[in-house]
């Protein structure tokens, strides 16, 4: 099963919108507190549409707590890190990935990155040109990369018109 995990999020459609990629992929969102906006928000809820009863949520109240429920393999996604998200493996048949996601504006704590260097993994980018990618983005990006290695499994992988079903 895979996981995605926000810490302290900031911003609200960021959340909305990773909580919409969750249900679409049965992915388990986790979100660390404290947030940056009211879980009620019209806004969050806006973003995330109609799908906030198809996403199993688990809240942590700080980074301690979501650290002793991690029972799996923890991927810190990170700018510091050596190791590109393409280049992990997530096809261990039997294994959890977490995907941890730091604050929109200044991301995990950097004693927290350091004592967990071998975990970090990163999205290249030309870092002279743009500080960071949208975080809604990057964990659409991968989540679906570690769908592909598990070949979509639970995906429904053709969808067809109606119509076409009939004939």
């Amino acid at each position: 099963m895979n996981h995605i995990a926000l810490f302290e999020p900031r911003i609200h459609s960021n959340t909305g919108n990773i909580a919409r990629t969750c249900a679409a992929t049965n992915t388990t969102l986790h979100l660390i507190e404290p947030f940056g906006f009211e879980i009620t928000d019209k806004h969050l809820k806006r973003a995330g549409l109609d799908y906030w009863d198809k996403v199993n949520i688990v809240y942590h109240k700080n980074l301690d707590d979501f650290m002793s429920c991690v029972n799996g393999k923890l991927f810190l996604v990170s700018k510091f890190a050596e190791q590109t998200y393409s280049e992990a493996d997530y096809t261990a048949p039997d294994e959890d990935y977490y995907f941890l996601f730091g604050r929109e504006d200044t991301g995990l704590p950097e004693e927290f990155m350091r004592e967990n260097r071998e975990k970090c993994i990163r999205i290249p980018m030309n870092d002279t040109h743009v500080r960071a990618l949208n975080l809604s983005n990057c964990a659409c990006m991968i989540i679906y990369e570690a769908l592909r290695q598990q070949e979509f499994k639970g995906l429904e992988l053709v969808h067809t018109y109606e119509k076409d079903k009939l004939k």
